[in-house]
């Protein structure tokens, strides 16, 4: 992998629930950055719900006190790029939750990634060889907490090469459309992931409230899969902005 840019942030991502949605192309088409395409499974455009545990963060080189260990929650899908160096394979974000307002504000500032600031919280039980892990969130002035639930399956397995989750894992480039039109790239990068099964996954809350009501029907409507990933260390490297 070609890195074209110096780091600025690394951490672990740890315990990844991915709950995915097979959706009409046309949905995601006015979202899709300049300069890319989306980037299709089988011929079917995904979007993918996806909670995880941020551990030891830092920003270019340095902890910052309160904010090493934390969750997010994003909703994503994919796209890629071609390049002389070949295709790249990349995710562009709808909406990305954390739960603190300066590391909402350094990603939009840095990247204009669509974050916001939300009280989260996240739970893991064990029992047996199964494990369930939910990631939760509450929008500000609602009682009511959104989130999602998933309950893995047998010990971890190396990701299988053309499956639909090594395509959702192994997309190691971000775009984001820039409030004039353009476009900046960013190199994500981390070694292949164990996997696990899962046996069952739920939605809890109303989650039109924070996606909208056509993305909340989509993610309501049930998941085209489910996997929960082990995670990894992970670099994300300085934005560059493609030329027009």
């Amino acid at each position: 992998m070609v890195t074209r840019s110096k780091s600025f942030l690394t951490a672990e991502w740890r315990d990844l629930v991915l709950v995915n949605y097979a959706v009409d192309p046309s949905l995601l088409g006015p979202l899709v950055p300049r300069g890319t395409e989306l980037d299709l499974w089988d011929g079917r455009a995904l979007i993918s719900l996806v909670g995880f545990r941020f551990i030891n963060t830092r920003v270019l080189g340095v902890a910052i006190w309160g904010h090493r260990h934390f969750y997010e929650v994003n909703l994503r899908f994919y796209v890629r790029r071609v390049t002389p160096e070949g295709v790249r394979r990349g995710v562009v974000f709808v909406r990305e939750l954390v739960p603190s307002p300066a590391i909402a504000y350094i990603a939009r500032l840095v990247y204009n990634e669509p974050y916001r600031a939300v009280p989260m919280r996240h739970s893991s039980t064990s029992k047996d060889i199964s494990r369930s892990l939910v990631y939760e969130w509450r929008e500000r002035r609602q009682a009511e907490w959104c989130g999602v639930r998933a309950t893995t399956v047998g010990p971890p397995a190396p990701l299988v090469a053309g499956s639909q989750a090594e395509f959702i894992s192994e997309h190691f480039w971000g775009y984001t459309r820039q409030r004039d039109g353009g476009t900046v790239e960013y190199q994500v990068a981390h070694p292949s992931w164990r996997v696990w099964e899962t046996a069952d996954s739920q939605l809890i809350g109303d989650v039109s409230r924070t996606y909208g009501p056509t993305f909340g029907k989509v993610i309501t409507g049930g998941p085209f899969s489910t996997f929960v990933a082990e995670g990894s260390e992970v670099t994300v490297y300085r934005p560059r902005r493609l030329s027009s």
